[in-house]
């Protein structure tokens, strides 16, 4: 509490000395508040802003990435890879950079990367189909299924190996199922980049062909029988715990056994299938199909994963596809795709160059002091709940003291001594050394306690998580920038930004996911039966709101699939309120240019979600995206909120206006 106070006088004092990031320039004063919010908030900023043809979206929350990018850029590109020691950090962060930069090189090469793989699949005998899957999945691509290693759901001290559902090249089990124009058109374009690749590979004409139609047959069997993104959100559902001698009685032609030595797995003796419905059509599979059908299927997996890592007649090629999926126009530059793979596959490298520069000390301390602050806030909504039962209650607000939190960057950085980068080789071979190297970091957890000192993001992420199996909140340095977060700004913008971030963490702990895990982030029932169904109650109201949300033509918005995003969104906004006030120590909020504390907090909320979007990143995002559209966690958020009605004055009869009996409130 000492501690506490301390950083709460700093914030006041900062508060006193703070100047304003909200910009009257963001603003479309063409309409009211409570008409449409969103667009008066953010309207001047997508005016200002239209979209470059390499963007599918760009808002704020992507402004943010590409700044952290470009000091990632000059990090980088200040790296001398020829003097530094081989096995370095500067050496593996600048070779891998410089080979994804090497476009003469890469168009020499053309296919000869691959030929010798793509032979090996093409050539390959029924009883190899193990071994063959095996090596694919350890360094290049997951056909038929994924496979990793994780914490217990059920004991989160303990990790386990999960099979799950995958193997889709277009990712979504949905693309293959329906048939709107949209999704034909995506399938279409699907077929046309396989077929390209395929050729650009070496195939003929026949052959080509011959390969798209075997993939496309192989991957809807897998499709249908997957499960869909909505029924993914309930974690019970894909916990289950078989034995391997019972998978090998029930699913013979899939040798589990063979395919964990590969891997170089040891002692596997039980494991989690997420979805045996389509573990039973992998075995199907595995079993009857032509082995010349499966060699298809594995070639076209094969070429995909590759293709972005070889010449731009490849590139161009898959960016193809990726027009008709998002509806981005251009390619991005060659220096942003070299960058993004040292940057993903070295993160923690890379990140340690990044908060030496980037992160200052000061940054992290007010971060706590709201972190703080946030805790504080979400205990008194916690404890202040009319529908929820004092014994739950206790429970939650237990679930809340036990938090971890994770500010800027790991204590203990990642070891790559391991992984060899080596400019000799070519791009593709060193990609696929870091996917081998990842892919063996993630196996050898198997049988270890859970390592709860470690980050899943790299520090230069714009972004946050809740992770329920170590019941942690995590904030990287990367999003602790303006306009989220501003050490020297206004408070009420950095709790309406940073602020709504990190309540909106915490209530994921509380949503519809992340109640079902206690304090130490086992997957246990702490609730009462009465409590849980008057959540659940509530919950579906929330669904039903979203569900009414046209997003395009007669496209609605999918409330199922956004409900734990939705629940973080809204709790976020009202236990980060409550902390903003709870600062202000009864004394009044400071009126900043004609603007009050409050009009501030929610302006600075929208302004984070600012963005202009094609149609086809809006049919795509709202059939994949757990989270809504930028517009609509702004404006249906926000009609549950009365606060935000007093703010601007927004009455019964205006559009954004919600009746108090048709508001849904949660935290």
């Amino acid at each position: 509490m000492k501690l506490t106070k301390v950083i709460m006088l700093t914030l006041a004092l900062t508060t006193a000395m703070a100047s304003t990031a909200i910009d009257r320039k963001n603003f479309d004063t063409s309409v009211t508040p409570g008409h449409d919010f969103y667009q008066y908030a953010c309207g001047g900023w997508m005016k200002a802003n239209p979209l470059k043809p390499e963007y599918s979206r760009y808002g704020t929350f992507d402004d943010l990435a590409e700044n952290s990018r470009k000091q990632v850029r000059e990090l980088v590109e200040n790296l001398n890879p020829k003097s530094a020691a081989f096995g370095s950090a500067a050496q593996k962060v600048g070779d891998l950079y410089a080979l994804g930069l090497d476009s003469v090189r890469l168009n020499k090469e053309g296919a000869a990367p691959i030929k010798a793989d793509i032979e090996r699949i093409q050539k390959m005998k029924r009883k190899d189909l193990t071994a063959t899957v095996a090596w694919l999945h350890s360094c290049i691509s997951s056909p038929f299924f994924g496979l990793g290693v994780s914490a217990d759901l059920k004991d989160s001290n303990t990790n386990i190996v999960y099979w799950e559902q995958g193997g889709l090249g277009l990712g979504d089990r949905d693309y293959y199922i329906n048939d709107d124009d949209h999704t034909f058109a995506i399938r279409e374009a699907y077929k046309e980049a396989i077929r390209k690749v395929a050729m650009l590979a070496g195939f003929n004409n026949v052959e080509a062909a011959r390969i798209v139609k075997n993939t496309l047959e192989i991957e809807s069997r897998i499709a249908e029988a997957s499960m869909t993104r909505v029924e993914l959100r309930d974690p019970a559902a894909s916990y289950n715990i078989f034995t391997v001698s019972q998978l090998a009685k029930d699913y013979p032609a899939v040798d589990l056994n063979a395919f964990f030595d590969e891997l170089g797995l040891k002692n596997v003796t039980s494991l989690c299938v997420g979805q045996p419905k389509v573990m039973a059509v992998v075995n199907d599979i595995f079993a009857n199909a032509s082995i010349q059908q499966i060699r298809d299927y594995l070639t076209a997996c094969y070429v995909a994963a590759a293709g972005s890592y070889l010449s731009d007649e490849f590139t161009d090629t898959m960016f193809e596809l990726n027009k008709v999926v998002s509806g981005a126009q251009q390619k991005q530059p060659r220096w942003k795709r070299a960058l993004a793979v040292p940057n993903g596959y070295l993160g923690e490298l890379v990140g340690q160059l990044y908060v030496e520069k980037y992160f200052p000390q000061r940054s992290k301390d007010i971060m706590l002091g709201l972190v703080n602050n946030l805790k504080e806030s979400l205990g008194q909504h916690l404890a202040a709940v009319t529908w929820m039962s004092d014994a739950t209650k206790a429970k939650a607000l237990e679930k809340l003291a036990a938090f971890t939190v994770k500010i800027g960057f790991p204590d203990k950085w990642r070891d790559y001594s391991a992984l060899t980068i080596d400019p000799k080789l070519s791009y593709w071979e060193n990609i696929q050394a870091a996917n081998k190297f990842l892919n063996d970091l993630n196996l050898a957890d198997f049988g270890k306690p859970v390592d709860r000192d470690r980050w899943y993001m790299s520090p230069q992420t714009v972004n946050a998580y809740y992770n329920p199996t170590t019941n942690e909140i995590c904030f990287p340095a990367g999003i602790l920038q303006p306009p989220f977060f501003d050490p020297d700004a206004d408070m009420a913008e950095n709790y309406g930004a940073i602020g709504v971030v990190i309540g909106h963490e915490m209530t994921h702990g509380f949503d519809d996911q992340g109640r079902q895990f206690d304090k130490n982030g086992n997957m246990e029932n702490w609730w009462t039966e009465e409590d849980a169904t008057k959540f659940n109650a509530l919950a579906d109201k929330l669904v039903a709101q979203f569900d009414e949300i046209v997003v395009l033509g007669d496209t609605h918005a999918n409330g199922r699939l956004t409900l734990g995003e939705n629940i973080a969104d809204q709790g976020g906004l009202r236990v980060a309120y409550t902390a903003y006030h709870n600062s202000l120590a009864g004394k009044d909020a400071p009126v900043i240019d004609g603007l009050t504390g409050d009009q501030r907090f929610y302006l600075a909320y929208a302004n984070v979600w600012a963005a202009n979007i094609r149609d086809a990143e809006i049919l795509r995002r709202t059939q994949t995206d757990p989270h809504s559209l930028g517009r609509w966690r702004v404006n249906a958020s926000l009609r549950n909120i009365k606060p935000f009605f007093d703010a601007f004055g927004i009455k019964d009869g205006d559009p954004m206006f919600r009746p108090e009996a048709e508001r849904v409130v949660i935290w």
